[in-house]
């Protein structure tokens, strides 16, 4: 059963290898511009640093054991492919995608330095907002949003908005206050106000597994990442603020599915269970309806997530490439998907590849 529609990738990446290296420099503003982060040139390498902190490579590690898609693809254009607009649509056309809703550097602007950090990200929101602009019904590069405090993060969640960004990240991985702090409540309200879809992006979360290139622990932690984000699901669920905020759209970026119809059960249960012995208890709609009406899920390979998705609807699943990352299924997307999906009905099919997320994100509309 081949796909022969507009199918939209609801995950993909521009790392911070594939940042332009002027970028922060020509866009911070002058408070800002001697302390940004610049490309150094060391002797392991091409790396980005900024007071004295080394935020991660800039370009490809050359001969790496586990190359990227796009060096395993032998492009040319070297690495700074994904950040060009014009190369990055030629890669999704040969990879048979329409659309791309993009996520950024997933370990985040490595600086101490809270609001320096929250500068950065407002330039990287003005340098996607024109990369976006290049084809806004295909691209979809996220803003990220400054968590310094929660009236920083409101504010940018309105400014991006009229620059016509469809979505944010918020990275509560990388902040000392909680995500069920009551002191979020700005940036609810403006994400629900603005209509724009509120990410959060698996990255973060283990205590004990720290990975390490060339060592066990990376594979130990790609294996057990996605489920990092329970804590995520059942405190934004339980903590009320999707009641609260009903139209507001929440999306669990490189969650996988696997783990969520447990999750979902003990959810269920627990809000029954509780509901009279909790005191400040406030929730009051079961939280799988919750899920089901704001709550959204990317998947790229779940064999196991697949055969329970009727425990989680197909409405709120939006596969995803992962391009360039490693284990992306570029230049072969199509097939995967056929291969993934053939024991699912066309329609079904049709949700978890192109219409869930053309509705999140306004993609794949023309």
């Amino acid at each position: 059963m081949p796909v022969d529609y507009k199918i939209v990738s609801a995950d993909d990446h521009l790392d911070i290898w594939a940042i332009p290296p002027k970028m922060f420099e020509e866009r911070l503003s002058s408070k800002w511009k001697a302390r940004a982060p610049k490309v150094v040139k060391t002797p392991q390498g091409d790396l980005w640093q900024a007071d004295g902190e080394t935020m991660g490579q800039s370009g490809f590690i050359p001969n790496p054991p586990h190359p990227n898609a796009v060096q395993r693809a032998g492009l040319p254009e070297g690495p700074m492919r994904p950040s060009t607009p014009r190369l990055r649509l030629q890669d999704m056309d040969a990879d048979g995608i329409y659309a791309s809703v993009i996520y950024g550097p997933v370990t985040g602007i490595r600086i101490k330095d809270p609001e320096l950090t929250g500068a950065c990200w407002i330039a990287y929101n003005d340098f996607a907002a024109e990369f976006n602009a290049a084809s806004p019904d295909r691209l979809c590069l996220l803003a990220y949003l400054p968590m310094q405090t929660p009236e920083a993060a409101a504010a940018e969640v309105r400014r991006v908005a009229k620059l016509g960004h469809k979505g944010v990240v918020a990275s509560f991985f990388h902040t000392q206050r909680s995500i069920i702090d009551p002191a979020w409540e700005p940036l609810w309200q403006a994400a629900e106000e603005t209509g724009i879809a509120l990410n959060v992006h698996l990255g973060g979360g283990c205590h004990s597994i720290k990975a390490t290139p060339g060592e066990w622990t990376v594979a130990a932690f790609a294996a057990v990442s996605p489920m990092q984000l329970d804590e995520v699901l059942v405190s934004i669920v339980f903590s009320g603020v999707l009641e609260r905020h009903p139209k507001l759209k929440f999306i669990l970026g490189e969650s996988g599915l696997g783990w969520i119809p447990y999750v979902l059960n003990r959810l269920d249960m627990e809000f029954v269970k509780y509901a009279t012995i909790v005191r400040n208890w406030a929730l009051k709609t079961p939280p799988r309806q919750i899920f089901k009406r704001q709550i959204y899920a990317t998947f790229q390979e779940d064999e196991v997530g697949i055969k329970l998705l009727s425990d989680i609807g197909a409405d709120n699943v939006m596969w995803a490439s992962d391009y360039p990352h490693v284990d992306s299924t570029f230049p072969h997307s199509r097939k995967a998907v056929d291969e993934m999906l053939h024991k699912l009905d066309p329609v079904t099919v049709r949700k978890l590849t192109r219409e869930t997320a053309a509705k999140v994100y306004g993609l794949g509309q023309k």
